[in-house]
């Protein structure tokens, strides 16, 4: 719809501007603001035709939206999702999205989109066939790039290496501890041909980053408003820096405990079968493992985290959908 408007609007401002053309000069009374707006919008500074984000179960939601939403407002960019497999994907809250193309499928990219998650993602770093698409999409793109921990899969193929980076500040430590990576204090890194930006919401800040650099700021400014993407939070916060050092490290320690069983394999729990898939608090998958469980009514219940397992002792009623 936005590409529509925006050609629209651009008709308008042309048949204006000719319209001013036949007057006679003498005649011709003082432009107002809104007439000096240029005719038209420049040449794209690169020619994107399509953009493809991917998809694989669990990653999270607004990782991959965000993105979608904003370089969908490319004209003349095809913008779709590439599953890691096609069908039904499950993001990590529970999301079903109907993915119509794959990796297997899908041969050339102008620009490649990795979001991130937690331990699906982190998984995702020893999967050597997907590792190997991106490196390949990548020999011939446009741009590459990751959200959130979507830089550890980026990181994991090899391709960040000497480049700038950021990712999301949890996923800082393991960025550099696993992938050798070290991550800027920044909303989004532009390193050569590869954008990276830190956690979940800064997605839309890097996409519109990208749409900066290949249409310029009218354009952006246009999108912008579009989306009347114009952030007011309620409260200071939403980085490490902003936030309360307890709050920090509270969350810290649950992701801590989410990830250890990937990291740490040889000290995870593996004696003890548990009932369930998902954490019932947070949802989060425990297909790696879990970091603590709960006997309740005669099922033992994993946990990614013992805020977790915590929350849901003092209601399990709320998580379990029972009265």
């Amino acid at each position: 719809m936005m590409k529509k408007l925006i050609f629209a609007a651009t008709m308008i401002f042309m048949l204006a501007a000719c319209k001013n053309k036949t007057k006679d000069p003498e005649t011709t009374t003082t432009k107002s603001q809104t007439e000096q707006i240029p005719v038209s919008f420049p040449e794209p500074k690169v020619k994107i035709k399509t953009v493809g984000i991917l998809l694989y179960d669990d990653y999270a939601v607004l990782d991959a939206m965000g993105p979608y939403h904003v370089l969908s407002e490319l004209m003349g960019a095809k913008v779709f999702f590439v599953g890691r497999h096609k069908g039904l994907i499950t993001t990590g809250n529970g999301l079903k999205v109907q993915c119509d193309s794959s990796i297997a499928e899908v041969k050339q990219l102008d620009i490649l989109v990795i979001p991130g998650g937690l331990n699906e993602t982190y998984m995702a770093t020893k999967d050597t066939v997907l590792l190997n698409w991106i490196k390949a999409i990548d020999a011939n793109s446009k741009y590459t790039a990751s959200v959130c921990t979507g830089a550890w899969i980026l990181a994991a193929t090899g391709l960040l290496k000497d480049q700038e980076a950021t990712t999301h500040w949890f996923g800082k430590q393991i960025l550099k501890d696993q992938f050798g990576i070290n991550s800027e204090n920044t909303r989004y890194v532009k390193s050569g041909k590869y954008w990276t930006s830190a956690g979940v919401s800064a997605g839309i800040d890097m996409s519109l980053g990208m749409i900066n650099e290949i249409m310029g700021e009218k354009y952006t400014q246009m999108v912008m408003l579009d989306l009347e993407y114009d952030p007011q939070p309620p409260v200071k916060g939403g980085s490490e820096q902003k936030t309360d050092k307890n709050i920090v490290e509270s969350l810290r320690s649950m992701y801590n405990n989410a990830v250890a069983p990937l990291l740490h394999p040889q000290t995870a729990s593996k004696k003890i079968k548990i009932d369930n898939d998902k954490d019932p608090v947070c949802g989060m998958s425990l297909a790696a493992g879990y970091a603590d469980t709960l006997n309740y009514k005669f099922k033992v219940l994993g946990f990614c985290s013992a805020m977790c397992k915590n929350s849901f002792k003092r209601n399990p009623a709320a998580y379990l959908g029972t009265k």
